[in-house]
This record gives structure tokens, C-alpha cells and sequence, in this order.
């Protein structure tokens, strides 16, 4: 019995260290901002080529990948990590890099499971609403629910949900197969695109340009909710040192201005 093929993007926007293994295709993100030589010298499949949206990365960050991979790339299981995160083994191995996801557990936790998703971030003290709301601009989340209540009113209780929760997914980061990823991926960019017609974002700062990428991060656990899939966690594989110090003194800094409105 042939095999279904597995191709899952890693995003990425500039040269560095890549999974040698053929289900890990290397994507370069906002392609369409570099010299055709810069981008030839990378060697990484652009996401500019065939239809895209790669001028659109600033705001949407890694889903100009996504994009790319729904319109061009062929295969029966899809997926998206980052050149710094990667799904994981539930099995632990001594080096970050050889605890990256393989093949054979990705086919066995997908005869189990709709999706393969990375462990849930838990915000502890903060909704997911609030947590954005501090950290970025209350519109965005507005003006979603809204195209999501006229466009995809089966979807708004979830949204609701998705909000007053304490955790969720994060990364935009996933594995499933074709059926689903093609129906995620038509439904997803819908919303984002009509966001994005509604959205004025010409006073934001560079940051919360990334609008479109932040709330695909949120919409995916809408989905997922929505279509009562199932899913399975695994180990986020970060290959980079995190510095929870400043990450730390970043969150109460954004809760302090929000006491003091």
C-alpha cells in the first residue's frame, strides 16, 4: 500500500539550520521583499512563485507560507513549523534537533487523530481576550467576531470561547491531512481576507502589523472547536534559547498600563 505523501513548510526568512529529511520543505516567507539574487543565494522555495500573497508577510507573518503551500505544493498530509519551532516527539532524545517530528509517529498519531498540534501555552492569569486586548488592539478582535457573525455565524460560539479561555495553540503551528487542510485553509484566509478589507492598521506599530498572523493563531482552536476535530499534542521543540526573564517583565508591563487606563 503506497504511502500518503508528507510535506510540512518551515518558515522561515533567512538561511538557517534545516531538518534533512524530504517531509520538511524550507520556505522562504515574504519572498516578494527580497533581490530574485538574495533569494536564489538562500535556496529555500520562495513563497512569491505560482499564486501567492508573499507582499502581504508583514502582516500575516508565517501564513504567507501557508498560503503558498495550499495553492502549490501537492500532497496528502500537510503541515507548518518554523525554522526555530518545530513539532516534537513525545519521546524524549538528548539534542533539541533530533527530538524534531518523524514520519513514521506523525502517520501513527494521525491514525489516531484529526491534527497534531503543539502543546497548549497557558496564560495563567489572563483570558486569551485580555491577554490580546494588552498586548495588541481590542478592534482587531471586535471587527473578527463580527465578519465571523455575519459570514460564519456557526463559528461565533466558539470564537466567544476561544476567548475566555486560558490557554490555546499558538504558532499557527499543525500537521493533518489534505481533506481538512484544504478546508481550513479556504476558510481561514475568507476571514482574514475581509478583516483585512475592514482593518484600518495605518497607525499600528510594526509589531501589531502582524495582525493577520496573531489571530490565524486564535482562529485555528475556533476551528478546531467548531468542527469538534480531535487532536493530539505534542512537545514544542524551540532550537533557540528562550529568555522568560524579559518575556516576563514584558507581560506585567502590559498589565500595569492596562490597570492605569
Amino acid at each position: 500500500m503506497k504511502k500518503e505523501s508528507i510535506r510540512i513548510i518551515v518558515a522561515a526568512h533567512k538561511p538557517y539550520w534545516m531538518p534533512r529529511n524530504d517531509i520538511y520543505v524550507p520556505v522562504l516567507v515574504g519572498a516578494a521583499q527580497n533581490s530574485g539574487d538574495d533569494t536564489t543565494k538562500i535556496g529555500y522555495q520562495p513563497d512569491s512563485s505560482g499564486d501567492n500573497i508573499s507582499q502581504k508577510n508583514a502582516g500575516y507573518c508565517e501564513l504567507t507560507g501557508l498560503y503558498w503551500a495550499w495553492k502549490n505544493m501537492d500532497a496528502e498530509i500537510y503541515g507548518l513549523c518554523h525554522y526555530r519551532r518545530y513539532l516534537g516527539s513525545r519521546q524524549f532524545r538528548q539534542q533539541k534537533k533530533d527530538r524534531i517530528l518523524q514520519e513514521a509517529e506523525i502517520r501513527k498519531l494521525l491514525s489516531e487523530h484529526d491534527l497534531i498540534l503543539p502543546r497548549k501555552r497557558h496564560y495563567w492569569i489572563e483570558t486569551r481576550g485580555s491577554q490580546y486586548a494588552h498586548a495588541h488592539h481590542q478592534e482587531d478582535l471586535e471587527l473578527t467576531e463580527k465578519v465571523l457573525a455575519e459570514n460564519y455565524p456557526e463559528n461565533v460560539a466558539a470564537w466567544k470561547h476561544m476567548l475566555q479561555t486560558r490557554s490555546g495553540h499558538i504558532c499557527n503551528m499543525f500537521i493533518m491531512r489534505k481533506e481538512l487542510f484544504t478546508e481550513y485553509c479556504d476558510w481561514l484566509f475568507d476571514v482574514l481576507f475581509e478583516v483585512e478589507r475592514r482593518l484600518d492598521i495605518s497607525g499600528y506599530s510594526d509589531k501589531d502589523r502582524r495582525v493577520f498572523g496573531y489571530l490565524g493563531e486564535r482562529l485555528l482552536d475556533v476551528w478546531i472547536e467548531s468542527r469538534g476535530l480531535t487532536y493530539a499534542e505534542v512537545p514544542m521543540i524551540n532550537l533557540e534559547k528562550q529568555n522568560w526573564g524579559k518575556k516576563g517583565l514584558a507581560f506585567l508591563g502590559r498589565k500595569l498600563k492596562a490597570l492605569k487606563k
